[in-house]
């Protein structure tokens, strides 16, 4: 058995990695660069070596680098995780060369399968479902063209080294071809230096459905039964669940048995998955279901099979890289209950689902189901990186049951102020076509503005930030709270402000059975509702009983004056800009609590001010 372990990458799946390794007695060595010198991952690891800059380029995919930490540390073997380096057939055969155990496939099974042209040919003739097309060496316009007529439109133009959905391009009718063509050739040239493209039959109702195989090195291939991975965006998985639903005992049977010979075809060892497109426009069955690549690698989707199987795949890595057979034969492995996974990422759907970066003040996933993260409280989402958080997984005996689990887990998210897809995932799940399990790939696509939800906070969610508020103060003060006036006979209100609208909130009379969470600082109250993080700026926190009266505008932090916009004796409207502070890299505008006459004003451009310093009075209109 392997008693040195090295991971050659770094986040969820490196965390991963190490606890399985240590749960075997295995020791770890991490790797990182400058970007992840205090990541989880390197925290969790017995040893860390630095390899390199921040890019991935200088970093996690300089091979070199990897080995020689792997011979610094003594460590035994390398296991590449997913992404990286984890299908490069030359990196693969570069560790076995320097003496090393690599927990993968042999590098001619990972060559084999890595040109998609080159595959569906050693596919179909071992027997294998693969969809019409072309994958000829003549790579003509007018060839290509002409199969693409014989095919039949709409046809799928694809780059033979893609992946990640990158160079592919749908052509609807054959007058567009020729630039299509050209479009995909740009960008397969550019992203795989191979501009090479294969064509395919476009399934109209397509589904994404992958088997999990696992080989070793004495002849024994398995799988784990099948993945549903149709919820995708922008061909990036969103959703993944197992078994796949619909599908009945036959076909299952037929299209395991068909990645069993697909992966005995290319000799294979480890783990690895068979991917297949289904035309789902009458349900599934076996003669509408075609091979389309083959991962040579863990997927990331790999805990939902674990969760339906009770196999621990890593360990099944560990161990066949340790030249073991498989633990288990194919008729000791069957489905129990249904499993589902969402992919949490730090990205802003209602800003075009845009990278969000910078440091997890405030992280909390819960403690329902099973989180794969690489990150804590405190730590980075680097822009040098995926932006995948974490991963929710769930599992339950029923496919209804596993769904709610998982909308609950997402609606419970809670991270600040790292946007995230948590309530985009959730809506994903609650929708009814989801529910009945009416899924393409085209799904998210389709019903896009339906699944992300509003930025604007509701009612309920402005009362929870003066409530939070009102409950942080009263448990520093004695007497009235901070930063609240009178609003009637025994009656608080504080004033907030939300994405440029400002309003007086009466605080709810019982604080002791508040509705929500978030949390509250000098700045501001952040209100988590449904997935989703609502951010309120504290507007007045005068002293009610102090000097200053009910109107005080006071710094709620440390920071320099940069802009005032009244003068003593102006009149003011609820809700106008007084001035500007800036905090933190940060403008905060402080604004009037109601209208009123400015009767005060100590504050004054470019002046430096401490937290609570009373920098304007606004007397309230008289009535």
């Amino acid at each position: 058995m392997i008693e040195k372990l090295l991971i050659a990458n770094r986040g969820e799946i490196a965390c991963r990695i190490i606890r399985t390794a240590h749960d075997m007695g295995i020791a770890t060595v991490a790797v990182y660069s400058d970007a992840d010198a205090r990541a989880l991952h390197v925290r969790s690891a017995d040893e860390a070596v630095h390899i390199g800059p921040s890019p991935a380029a200088e970093s996690y995919l300089m091979g070199e680098k990897i080995i020689a930490a792997a011979k610094q540390t003594g460590a035994q073997a390398i296991h590449p995780g997913y992404g990286f380096l984890s299908e490069n057939a030359a990196f693969a055969q570069a560790v076995i060369d320097a003496g090393l155990i690599w927990v993968g496939p042999k590098p001619s099974s990972i060559e084999a399968m890595g040109l998609k042209d080159a595959a569906k040919k050693l596919m179909r003739a071992a027997g294998v479902p693969v969809t019409p097309g072309y994958e000829g060496e003549d790579q003509s316009v007018e060839r290509l063209k002409s199969e693409a007529d014989a095919i039949g439109y709409p046809v799928l133009i694809k780059a033979v080294a893609g992946g990640g959905g990158k160079g592919m391009r749908k052509v609807d009718e054959a007058a567009d071809f020729e630039a299509m063509l050209e479009s995909c050739r740009r960008e397969a040239k550019a992203s795989f230096s191979n501009d090479e493209v294969l064509l395919e039959k476009w399934i109209t109702s397509p589904r994404h459905i992958e088997v999990q195989v696992f080989g070793d090195a004495h002849g024994n291939v398995v799988h784990l039964f099948e993945r549903d991975c149709s919820l995708q965006r922008r061909h990036q998985k969103v959703i993944e669940e197992a078994p796949a639903p619909g599908m009945d005992e036959a076909t299952r049977a037929e299209i395991c048995a068909a990645a069993v010979r697909a992966a005995k075809a290319v000799d294979y060892e480890g783990a690895g998955t068979i991917e297949f497109i289904a035309d789902a426009s009458e349900g599934l069955r076996a003669d509408r279901i075609f091979f389309m690549e083959m991962n040579t690698r863990l997927q990331v989707e790999h805990p939902v099979t674990e969760e339906i199987t009770g196999v621990d795949l890593v360990e099944w890595q560990l161990r066949v890289a340790s030249g073991e057979p498989i633990p288990l034969a194919q008729d000791a492995l069957y489905i129990d209950g249904h499993a589902i996974e969402a992919r949490l990422y730090a990205e802003d759907p209602n800003g075009g689902f845009l990278p969000s970066t910078g440091a997890l003040d405030h992280f909390d996933l819960g403690t329902e189901g099973r989180i794969e993260t690489g990150v804590a409280e405190g730590d980075m989402i680097s822009p040098f990186y995926d932006p995948m958080v974490a991963k929710l997984v769930v599992w339950g005996e029923t496919r209804d049951e596993a769904i709610d689990q998982l909308a609950g887990i997402a609606e419970g998210v809670e991270i600040w102020p790292v946007k995230t897809n948590a309530a985009f995932i959730a809506n994903c799940l609650r929708d009814e076509d989801f529910e009945n399990a009416n899924l393409d790939t085209g799904f998210i696509e389709t019903k896009l503005d339906s699944l992300v939800s509003s930025d604007e906070a509701d009612d309920s969610v402005w009362q929870n930030a003066a409530d939070f508020i009102a409950l942080a103060e009263l448990e520093e003060h004695d007497d009235l709270p901070m930063g609240f006036r009178l609003n009637a006979p025994g009656v608080l209100a504080t004033t907030l402000l939300h994405k440029g609208q400002s309003r007086t909130v009466a605080v709810a009379s019982s604080l002791n059975e508040l509705d929500g969470t978030g949390f509250v600082d000098p700045a501001r109250a952040v209100v988590f509702a449904d997935g989703q993080a609502f951010a309120f700026e504290r507007q007045s926190r005068g002293s009610g009983a102090a000097a200053a009266g009910d109107g005080a505008i006071v710094a709620p932090m440390p920071g320099k004056v940069i802009a005032v916009d009244v003068a003593e004796g102006d009149t003011v409207t609820a809700g106008q800009r007084l001035m500007v502070l800036e905090a933190m890299k940060m403008e905060h505008a402080l604004t009037a609590p109601f209208d009123g006459t400015v009767t005060e004003l100590s504050a004054s451009e470019g002046a430096q001010v401490q937290v609570e310093a009373v920098l304007c009075v606004v007397e309230p209109v008289e009535e």
